[in-house]
């Protein structure tokens, strides 16, 4: 049986039973277990269905509400966001006026700033001080700092993001469906990226593979509010959103 038809039949199946393990995948096609694996990670990297331990399950059925540290996504995905980062550097002109999201890939960022006549607006503290570090024009919004994920968020950050208009923003998401847009974890983060990507005549959204067909607890934008860069080819959403994939 070719690898293409073996693939049909997996998403069939997970179709119909919203899981499947490498073990029932190995006697239902008569293949060895690590062929099963490789046709999972295979799927899954092209965004079809997420690996987990011991098998896959459909990927338009992960939903998840707990909010890593900052400490604990720096290292995940992190050559595949710093690809991101660098290439979402190039849509940087002089005299732009920025937002720029807190968050890891956000962050990425700052390393491969080579235009310095710019101003940019972060609710990141340590965006704000990395900027100022290389000379950068910063402005940090105020409000109440949430210590897992080093934000500033609030009535008074959202206040004054309304007072201001950006040439660009970028901005990091937890999730990315097709029914349910962009999505974070919590409601405080999620009204603060709303209000900013609102402000933007430009909007880039920054994700890596992972992140797609993910739906976190709190939708702040649809799939229309911005241009997504991300790492690989993610089929599905080519033909539902402006999407961008980064060159090798």
């Amino acid at each position: 049986m070719l690898s293409e038809q073996r693939h049909e039949i997996i998403l069939r199946l997970l179709e119909e039973k919203r899981s499947i393990t490498v073990i029932e995948l190995t006697k239902l096609l008569n293949i060895s277990e690590s062929t099963a694996r490789r046709d999972i990670t295979i799927l899954d990297k092209a965004g079809k269905l997420v690996k987990v331990f011991g098998g896959a399950i459909c990927s338009d059925n992960v939903y998840l509400s707990a909010e890593p540290t900052v400490a604990q996504k720096t290292e995940i995905n992190k050559e595949e966001k710093k690809k991101i980062a660098r290439y979402a550097v190039s849509f940087i002109r002089p005299h732009d006026f920025i937002y720029l999201d807190a968050g890891t890939t956000t962050g990425y960022m700052i390393d491969f700033l080579q235009e310095k006549n710019i101003t940019v607006v972060t609710n990141a503290v340590a965006h704000a001080q990395r900027l100022a570090t290389v000379g950068i024009h910063v402005l940090l919004v105020g409000g109440t700092l949430k210590g897992s994920t080093e934000a500033i968020v609030g009535t008074t950050t959202v206040l004054m993001l309304k007072d201001y208009h950006f040439s660009k923003g970028f901005f990091g998401t937890n999730g990315v469906s097709k029914k349910a847009g962009f999505t974070t974890p919590d409601d405080s983060e999620a009204l603060v990226k709303k209000t900013a990507l609102e402000q933007c005549k430009k909007s880039y959204i920054l994700c890596d593979y992972s992140k797609f067909n993910i739906v976190s607890s709190v939708e702040f934008a649809p799939l229309t509010a911005g241009t997504i860069i991300t790492d690989r080819e993610i089929e599905d959403f080519k033909e539902i959103a402006d999407i961008i994939f980064c060159p090798v």
